[in-house]
């Protein structure tokens, strides 16, 4: 082996094309870029979202809204529900009521990240319920009717 005969493989370097070096080199006026116009300019870069130079759709609609992406999602059930879920023997009242029971009891249909207990209806039945949150109304009405409430 000698150094002074070594060679890259044949492709492994490919020659540079030299644009604007003349017409005979088939590359010279317009450097293979076509005719004027943006994209034949020096350092044209053109966004997904150009619609040459009209205002693009996206700035023609109005700025609207605000979504929280750390906002909690909850499964709100009046007692009125509740009673009537009872009633209608959906709901065992002698267990626990919780965002999983009423779940399984398919009540709701997905889970959410947690369960408010809200106060409108009655409450006739002793009931202990498993909640993230409820309004002081169905405290007192659930604590009235002989159940309990306590969070998760």
């Amino acid at each position: 082996m000698k150094l002074n005969a070594l060679m890259d493989n044949f492709g492994a370097r490919k020659k540079i094309k030299r644009v604007g070096r003349g017409m005979a080199s088939g590359y010279g006026k317009t450097a293979g870029r076509g005719h004027k116009g943006q994209k034949a300019r020096s350092g044209a870069k053109q966004q997904a979202t150009f619609e040459g130079g009209q205002t693009p759709f996206y700035r023609r609609l109005p700025k609207i809204g605000f979504r929280n992406i750390f906002a909690k999602k909850y499964a709100t059930i009046n007692l009125g529900e509740i009673q009537k879920f009872v009633d209608a023997e959906r709901i065992d009242a002698k267990k626990e009521i919780s965002m999983e029971s009423l779940f399984a009891d398919k009540i709701l249909n997905r889970k959410f990240d947690g369960l408010k207990i809200l106060s409108k209806g009655e409450i006739k039945t002793a009931v202990n319920i498993v909640a993230t949150k409820w309004s002081k109304a169905a405290e007192a009405a659930v604590t009235k009717a002989g159940g309990t409430i306590k969070s998760k």
